[in-house]
């Protein structure tokens, strides 16, 4: 199969370490990867600000760019959710390119877990030693599915969980609020700043009081703001992107 890589707009100019290694774990993993260079940005910022104008440009190009491919991962839920949820409106209801590209698109935590399968995953040459906390970005566990929502009251299942536990050595501590919103929601930290901080620091003590050591996910976006007031607030607290954890990278 080939893949099309889809670097997130501020993971590619922020993070470029867990970006690289969503690649170096396709890579790893022998897949056919490739990174199309006309790709920019999802559109989810304009669209959080009412500009569909402007999304629809960036739709339409994220299709013309990602078409061609078996499948297309992302280490963003939040941007893959945008992608198959918030598309539509642009495109007409059957247009080929566009359903193509919906029904192919993953976050790279779900792809291994839902088309890779558990069972055909080795990590057996990695160590990941220490006490990691999970966050479950609000996109991937309700949108995605990647975790269940404690709101629906039923059994306890989450993929990121799933896969982290194929990891020799790591210990997945369990949180009192497992699928807490860490507060970020794009736009929403910048026109409630105040509620969208109290959220933050929530999140961040509920990893503190369950003495975990690192805090990862599958949304570098919530992960951003998080380790933003962690770094502000000189909290012992290291952030990782999933994708990094499952190479065995603990920097």
């Amino acid at each position: 199969m080939k893949i099309g890589l889809f670097i997130p707009c501020f993971m590619n100019e922020l993070y470029p370490e867990a970006s690289m290694a969503t690649y170096k774990l396709l890579e790893k993993l022998n897949f056919d990867v490739e990174y199309p260079t006309n790709q920019t940005c999802c559109g989810q910022p304009m669209a959080n600000s009412g500009c569909s104008k402007d999304v629809k440009t960036l739709a339409v190009n994220f299709v013309n760019n990602f078409k061609k491919y078996d499948y297309i991962v992302a280490p963003s839920g939040s941007c893959v959710t945008m992608v198959k949820e918030h598309y539509s409106s642009f495109f007409e209801a059957d247009d080929t390119s566009y359903n193509k590209v919906k029904t192919s698109i993953y976050e790279i935590t779900e792809f291994l877990h839902d088309i890779i399968k558990r069972e055909n995953l080795d990590f057996t040459n990695i160590s990941f030693p220490h006490k990691v906390g999970l966050h479950n970005s609000c996109h991937g566990h309700r949108a995605l599915g990647l975790g269940t929502p404690s709101e629906l009251n039923i059994p306890y299942n989450s993929k990121l969980e799933n896969i982290l536990s194929l990891v020799p050595n790591i210990e997945l501590v369990e949180l009192n609020r497992r699928d807490e919103c860490c507060g970020f929601g794009g736009t929403f930290c910048v026109t409630e700043d105040a509620v969208s901080t109290a959220m933050g620091r929530d999140r961040i003590q509920d990893h503190i009081d369950s003495n975990v050591e690192v805090m990862t996910g599958a949304d570098m976006s919530c992960l951003m703001h998080l380790q933003g007031l962690i770094n502000r607030e000189n909290k012992k607290l290291k952030v990782l992107h999933i994708a990094q954890i499952l190479l065995g990278k603990d920097n």
